[in-house]
């Protein structure tokens, strides 16, 4: 990949010997995981729901518990890695996540499968994190870092499309393979990060004279953050709930199998995994403030769109155009969020303040998904379940539209 900016020259590509590409594969294959894990169990809800006798209410669970276990242990992960340190603390997270994946699959009531999720979430929360970290440790900041960062992000992006194919394909067997198969993923990333991760070193304690990064509650004061943090937990939160709400539809209302309703959602993904890879250059020639509330305008349109189908609408008049919208939304904003976030803080605050923004990205989905789930449940029909998340994604619109006005202001 070439790289540059419309500032100055384009950048020769970076070359990396056979080591280097080995890191980067295992760091970015664990975010293949995550995203895995999280399409896999979207696809397998009504299956699951049906074997245990469960509502949408109570099998949205598996997806929140997720989310929330990760939002927990996120800003957790500094100073649990802090006796242990990084390496040691990234490959004991992936052998608790591969040891909950294997407990998943012999669960006998919800109760046991929502703690695995929180579990596998809380594990997840460890390595990405730390993942991204090393990243920035192995790879010299410029090109060669900004191109393992397409990689990385490419591989996150793509796992959504692949969960949900291979969810599709293992209801087939038993939706306990849903919770099995990440282990031998998990375990295979582990031992190749025995033997690739880098030892960490020895660090000299820093001069008194250094001052502190600052705390999470004056990151938090900070507006740019604020609004990056509500507009990507509005985008996250609302998208999950869609497609809850489209897989229970699709087998209480057309009675598809799991593969075919694998198939009617690609069109929530696949966009995504092909333009993240050019993220860059659009950030450098529009901005993010302007793909952001892009990003924030598609989503409600879909949303509204979705909310005023007449029923019974086929899937290319109802589902289709809705999924992508949203869509549209995730490939303008979805690394525009993450770049403005960072963006106005130094680099001893950029840390904390990242987490911070990953933390409400995970609450979105952890906060909305369980009213919206109660109204699919006991309301009448998808509809007031559907308001609920078009009115959120109109609150991260307003959120990007105060970052342009607050731009413009003197």
């Amino acid at each position: 990949m070439v790289t540059g900016t419309a500032a100055g020259p384009r950048t020769a590509r970076p070359h990396w010997d056979a080591r280097q590409w080995t890191q980067l594969l295992v760091l970015s294959g664990n975010m293949l995981l995550d995203a895995i894990e999280v399409s896999v169990v979207l696809i397998a809800l009504p299956t699951i729901a049906d074997g245990f006798g469960l509502t949408p209410w109570g099998a949205q669970w598996l997806m929140s518990g997720f989310a929330l276990g990760f939002a927990a242990l996120l800003l957790l992960g500094p100073s649990l890695y802090a006796g242990a340190g990084r390496r040691r603390g990234y490959l004991g997270a992936m052998l608790l996540f591969a040891l909950a994946s294997v407990a998943g699959a012999f669960a006998d009531g919800l109760a046991l499968l929502v703690a695995v999720r929180v579990v596998k979430g809380g594990c997840a929360a460890l390595t990405a994190p730390t993942g991204l970290a090393i990243i920035n440790d192995l790879f010299p900041e410029g090109a060669a870092r900004r191109r393992a960062l397409s990689v990385y992000s490419l591989f996150g992006a793509a796992g959504f499309t692949a969960g949900l194919l291979l969810g599709g394909l293992l209801l087939e067997a038993s939706w306990r393979w849903v919770f099995v198969f990440p282990a031998p993923i998990a375990l295979a990333l582990l031992v190749a990060g025995l033997y690739v991760l880098p030892r960490e070193r020895g660090t000299r304690r820093p001069a008194r004279s250094r001052p502190a990064p600052p705390s999470r509650r004056t990151l938090l004061k900070e507006p740019a953050l604020l609004r990056s943090a509500l507009g990507a937990a509005s985008l996250n939160g609302t998208y999950q709930c869609l497609l809850v709400l489209m897989v229970f539809q699709a087998q209480d209302d057309f009675g598809w199998p799991p593969w075919q309703t694998a198939l009617a959602l690609l069109p929530a993904c696949v966009p995504l995994a092909l333009t993240v890879p050019v993220a860059g250059g659009l950030i450098a020639r529009y901005g993010t403030r302007r793909l952001v509330t892009l990003g924030a305008f598609f989503p409600v349109l879909g949303y509204a769109l979705y909310l005023a189908r007449p029923e019974g609408s086929p899937y290319v008049l109802g589902m289709l155009p809705s999924l992508l919208l949203v869509e549209a939304g995730f490939c303008c904003a979805f690394v525009a969020l993450n770049t403005q976030a960072a963006a106005a803080f130094e680099a001893a605050a950029r840390g904390t303040a990242v987490s911070l923004y990953q933390t409400c990205v995970q609450l979105g989905a952890g906060v909305l998904l369980p009213p919206a789930a109660l109204l699919l449940t006991h309301g009448d029909g998808p509809r007031p379940a559907l308001a609920l998340v078009t009115a959120a994604g109109a609150l991260g619109l307003a959120a990007a539209l105060a970052g342009r006005r607050a731009r413009t202001r003197p």
